[in-house]
């Protein structure tokens, strides 16, 4: 996100949810609209998933949805000293420092 926000020139300001409460989340809440369109449809394959997910329309509009197959590898992590240049970056709300954080371009 560090490298993103350089890459546009713009700040972005992260604002996380707390664990368990998935009502307050715009994603979340997106899915149960998308589990009433697919209406108890079988997804019995990719095939199917990606077209159900392209015909959901919201204001007129359609999404962009693209089968991702690529295998992301795990356990990958920075270093510390990468890591202290990142966190040097990010500006913490004292109140909420797990939760809010705002990445200013350099």
């Amino acid at each position: 996100m560090v490298e993103f926000t350089d890459h546009i020139g713009k700040p972005i300001h992260l604002l996380y949810y707390p664990p368990y409460h998935s009502k307050y989340n715009p994603i979340e809440r997106c899915w149960g609209i998308l589990e009433q369109h697919w209406n108890g449809a079988k997804l019995t394959d990719a095939l199917t998933m990606l077209l159900w997910a392209r015909s959901m329309t919201w204001k007129a509009m359609q999404p962009v949805v693209k089968l991702n197959l690529k295998t992301y590898e795990k356990g990958i992590s920075l270093t510390k000293k990468a890591m202290r240049a990142v966190e040097r970056r990010l500006e913490r709300n004292p109140l909420l420092p797990k939760w809010d954080i705002l990445i200013r371009p350099a």
